[in-house]
């Protein structure tokens, strides 16, 4: 997974940074599952913890939990019409009890704990059952303010954490970054000082996936000059 490789590769750049070098971060998301960001949240947090400089932002996209993994840096940098913020939770579900009724249809819903299932898709949705979905949400929601509050305590955080999202411009006048340049900009600038690498976990295949895929491709070369010369002989014949 994208997290598993960001853990790999936040390890191979804390086995050689030191204090005088720089991560940059380059993030092109809109977000997706709590769990999964609040991880990789904390994995760039190591980053911070060993006191390594950091930069991080988005050319296009850094929103919802990218804007949280951008946060754990010392400067957000974003290009002029990039999107930032949606500092929120969301959560849908379909419901189709009433379509399987209609249609005699019954779905039974067994759970061991009162809360265990709030919401379900096909089963009968309780009011009760919203609340405390609801509920959960605002806990989520709590818990991801203070985080972007930890890192970015300028942030005026009534006024951001609204989901909204906006472009760089106005992401710079709500203290959402603190510059206005894209990433291919800010590296330039800094090759012409510093040496700069390009960090990237490759997971190494194992000699039975080389072999078939060589074998693939193989097969797949037979197969296409097999069919080329079927089809020089259908033409001429």
């Amino acid at each position: 997974s994208a997290t598993e490789q960001l853990r790999h590769e936040v390890t191979a750049v804390l086995s050689m940074a030191g204090k005088d070098d720089e991560v940059v971060l380059r993030l092109e998301s809109g977000g997706g599952m709590v769990h999964g960001y609040g991880l990789a949240a904390s994995q760039l947090a190591r980053i911070r913890q060993a006191g390594v400089p950091r930069a991080g932002g988005g050319d296009k996209v850094a929103a919802s939990g990218a804007y949280m993994m951008a946060c754990i840096g010392d400067r957000i940098l974003s290009a002029p019409f990039a999107i930032l913020g949606s500092i929120g939770v969301v959560a849908q579900l379909p419901n189709v009890h009433r379509l399987l009724k209609k249609h005699d249809i019954d779905f039974e819903v067994l759970t061991a704990g009162e809360y265990k299932r709030t919401l379900t898709v096909f089963g009968e949705n309780t009011e009760k059952g919203r609340e405390k979905f609801q509920e959960d949400l605002e806990v989520t929601h709590e818990l991801f303010k203070n985080f972007v509050a930890h890192y970015r305590p300028q942030l005026n955080m009534d006024e951001i954490a609204t989901g909204e999202v906006w472009l760089g411009q106005a992401a710079l006048g709500k203290l959402l970054v603190d510059e206005l340049k894209t990433s291919d900009e800010y590296l330039a600038e800094q090759a012409r000082e510093r040496d700069v690498y390009q960090v990237q976990f490759v997971e190494r295949k194992s000699l039975q996936e080389r072999v078939g895929l060589a074998a693939s491709v193989v097969i797949d070369r037979v197969l296409v000059t097999w069919w080329g010369r079927l089809n020089q002989q259908k033409f001429w014949q």
